[in-house]
């Protein structure tokens, strides 16, 4: 499948798309959702999937859809000193409508903003408890002063339906990769805008692209939408689930960060952890599993346990600008979300070309000059490449795969692929079937 973009072009794209999802108040259902899904529609075919409010989900229930249209905060001067239409962080997510005045005292309680962060405005949520609030800036709160307030939140809180979108692309064998991004939340650019670009704008890419795996690629709202996916393809697509990755605050310079499934050591762990060690990005880490965190928590739970991680560039929670009006556009680059996409297209890369060989030649090395493989004079090969041809000889003996021997031999994936590419072209190796 190997996919080499264009830096520049390609996280100029991914930027553009970023920004067109950036203003849009998304939740975990509503009309935000929808709109969002037809922005990613435009470049790539979604399937959009409603399931009711109401309906059973394992131990959940499918809650009813949230839809805001106006809030905000009057003095009795007029002035508007909250406003959605500035910000939609503005507004406690899935805030019950509210229409009332009240003193300072009274709405203090219903106000959220950070100390230590005193000129950001907070993103908060009360998706399962109903209650109303907004979020504004320290700064600004410390300088409201007593007063009666006029207190707007339009919002419905109805039956209606939770939203995803996917796009499934057939390979030639049925077992799936699924590649998952929240679509969730509201003005963060980061977490998550970026990983809703880089991931349909990668499906607009496979679609063209002949590949060994299905690859199903998931727009779903954070926790209920993934778990009202599972419980709807419990029988069918999710047994078909061979690896996973959840991608998400993928913008920003930091990491990458790589969480391993609850397996620790599935064949996506460890291509990650290949890819990432062989990316010449110098703050990569490798987390181990834990339940906490974004969806792979859901396709990791027991009852599944599917080799679903996740990566991310600098890890949620971590960084000062997470869930705050500081994770805008002048926090994510192109040239990040561009060096992203690059990272899962290698991470793929690993998982579809990871296949076993067996050496024709095993009595002592062949001779690889006399087929134009070896070549010391002219300088366009390799050092990593020639020594390649020696590892692959040497280790194809039918047990051993491409990503085992080149985490033995310390070269990359692809250096590794090519050498064995060659090598079966020359008539030294032959593909060892599966199983």
């Amino acid at each position: 499948m190997r996919m080499a973009p264009d830096i520049r072009v390609c996280g100029d794209e991914i930027y553009a798309l970023a920004a067109a999802l950036y203003p849009i108040c998304r939740s975990i259902t509503g009309n935000g959702v929808r709109e969002t899904l037809r922005l990613l529609g435009r470049h790539v075919d979604l399937t959009v999937v409603e399931v009711p409010s109401g309906t059973a989900v394992f131990d959940w229930t499918v809650p009813k859809e949230w839809n805001l249209r106006a809030a905000h905060i009057t003095s009795s001067r007029g002035e508007r000193v909250v406003d959605v239409a500035r910000s939609n962080l503005h507004v406690v997510n899935y805030s019950t409508p509210v229409r009332a005045k009240m003193s300072l005292g009274e709405l203090r309680p219903h106000l959220h903003a950070l100390p230590a962060q005193p000129d950001l405005i907070p993103y908060r949520t009360t998706y399962y408890e109903p209650s109303w609030g907004f979020c504004l800036a320290h700064a600004q709160l410390m300088d409201l002063p007593e007063d009666t307030y006029d207190v707007v939140i339009d919002a419905s809180l109805e039956v209606g339906s939770l939203t995803y979108g996917e796009y499934f692309k057939r390979g030639e064998t049925d077992e799936e990769i699924l590649l998952s991004s929240h679509i969730c939340h509201p003005s963060l650019a980061n977490d998550n805008c970026s990983g809703l670009a880089v991931l349909a704008l990668l499906a607009a890419e496979l679609s063209r692209r002949r590949t060994q795996y299905s690859y199903r690629f998931l727009f779903a709202p954070g926790t209920i939408g993934a778990i009202a996916w599972l419980a709807h393809n419990q029988q069918g697509a999710a047994k078909r689930i061979k690896h996973g990755l959840i991608v998400s605050n993928v913008g920003d310079g930091g990491g990458p960060t790589y969480k391993k499934s609850r397996r620790g050591n599935a064949l996506v762990d460890r291509a990650a952890a290949h890819v990432l060690a062989h990316s010449g990005l110098e703050q990569q880490r490798i987390l181990d599993y834990s339940p906490y965190g974004y969806d792979e928590r859901q396709y990791c739970s027991p009852g599944f346990d599917l080799a679903v991680g996740s990566l991310q560039r600098s890890c949620w929670g971590t960084f000062p600008q997470y869930h705050t009006s500081a994770d805008n556009l002048d926090f994510i680059r192109p040239e990040h979300l561009a060096r992203s996409l690059g990272l899962v297209s290698e991470i793929l890369d690993v998982l579809e070309g990871d296949v076993r060989y067996r050496n024709l030649s095993p009595f002592c090395e062949p001779q690889l000059g006399k087929r134009g493989l070896y070549d010391t004079t002219s300088g366009k090969q390799s050092q990593a490449y020639r020594i390649g041809l020696l590892w692959v000889l040497n280790l194809s003996d039918g047990a051993h795969s491409l990503l085992d021997i080149a985490e033995r031999s310390g070269l990359p994936f692809s250096a590794i692929s090519e050498a064995a590419e060659r090598l079966r072209v020359a008539g030294l190796l032959e593909p060892v079937s599966p199983g």
